[in-house]
């Protein structure tokens, strides 16, 4: 008999898992309502949520507990077997645990439940046995099952621990949601990585102004927007009017494009004939995020920054984002 490819057997993988992913999204009901608003009970009243799990669970809780605290949800996991020796002393009343077992039968776990019950902490269990211990003994549970896991035994945490981490995640981002968490909220959790770069630094921040952003009036030859372009060394020039409203934008591309076609009278012809009237710009006081969403959108170079009054602020080049570390 001939053995499966290594690819087909991949590729099986990811259809069991997609497929579980799929059924448990179908069977998503009013329990995770519930779940969300005992999670932001908990966390109004100054508790925290601690994640707890056994094996596999445990690594799939470690990352349920970094995205809710990434996300201002206060979190740490709890090893059962290391509460037992002394980490039950994270657990306060206001507390609430996210309990991991697709069996609900761990022995770890289960031993935990009730010291967990007396120190006043509810529990939402994820498990695959709603008649399981661990689901009877939780405040609420959450459907985690799966038909099957995707090795051939039907043995090897796959699909199940690929269904535990996005309910935690849905739970996670349901909760964002809940609590009203802002982007710049989101920043200040990341201050070191691309992600807060980009959230917390305003266009106002990467814009190019004065001697570095190149202007012209409408009645400018394409000479003009030539020599302006290079003195600021820019890759567009922005054709404003005599109230620095702008009218339109001419780029190196567009210069390529019309001297290339043999044109020879660059320096009479009007630039307004070569330019993109109303181009897309961008407000100042917006995020360097907002920015760069309008890059990957519409895949152009360079974007016109305006004040609120419509007057020409700056200009943004794609080319400068990498040395603010925003790409």
């Amino acid at each position: 008999m001939r053995t499966p490819s290594h690819l087909l057997r991949a590729q099986t993988v990811f259809d069991i898992e997609i497929a579980a992913l799929q059924r448990t999204r179908g069977c998503l009901d009013g329990a995770v309502e519930r779940a969300v608003t005992l999670l932001q009970a908990a966390l109004e009243a100054g508790g925290k949520i601690l994640v707890t799990g056994v094996g596999k669970s445990f690594h799939i809780g470690q990352k349920i507990a970094a995205t809710f605290t990434s996300t201002g949800a206060p979190s740490t996991v709890l090893h059962p077997s290391e509460a037992m020796h002394g980490d039950l002393g994270l657990v306060r009343p206001e507390d609430i645990v996210l309990a991991l077992s697709y069996s609900g039968e761990s022995d770890e776990l289960i031993n935990l439940l009730p010291i967990l019950k007396r120190a006043g902490a509810q529990i939402i269990a994820l498990t695959g046995d709603a008649h399981s211990t661990l689901a009877r003994h939780s405040d609420l549970a959450l459907d985690a099952s799966v038909e099957r896991e995707a090795c051939p035994f039907n043995m090897v945490p796959t699909a199940s621990t690929t269904v535990a981490l996005a309910l935690g995640d849905a739970l996670a981002i349901a909760l964002l949601e809940a609590r009203g968490l802002s982007r710049e909220d989101y920043a200040r959790f990341h201050p070191g990585g691309a992600i807060g770069r980009a959230l917390l630094l305003k266009v106002d921040d990467i814009m190019r102004t004065d001697e570095r952003l190149a202007a012209v009036a409408p009645d400018a030859t394409v000479r003009d927007a030539l020599i302006a372009m290079t003195k600021a060394q820019a890759g567009a020039v922005v054709v404003i009017d005599h109230q620095r409203h702008v009218l339109g934008l001419l780029t190196d591309g567009d210069l390529r494009r019309y001297l290339a076609g043999g044109a020879t009278d660059f320096q009479t012809r009007p630039v307004t004939d070569l330019m993109t009237c109303d181009p897309c710009a961008i407000v100042t006081g917006r995020l360097a995020a907002d920015a760069l969403a309008i890059f990957q959108q519409h895949r152009f170079d360079d974007l016109v920054v305006v004040d609120d009054a419509g007057a020409l602020a700056g200009m943004i080049d794609l080319q400068d984002l990498p040395k603010f570390k925003v790409l």
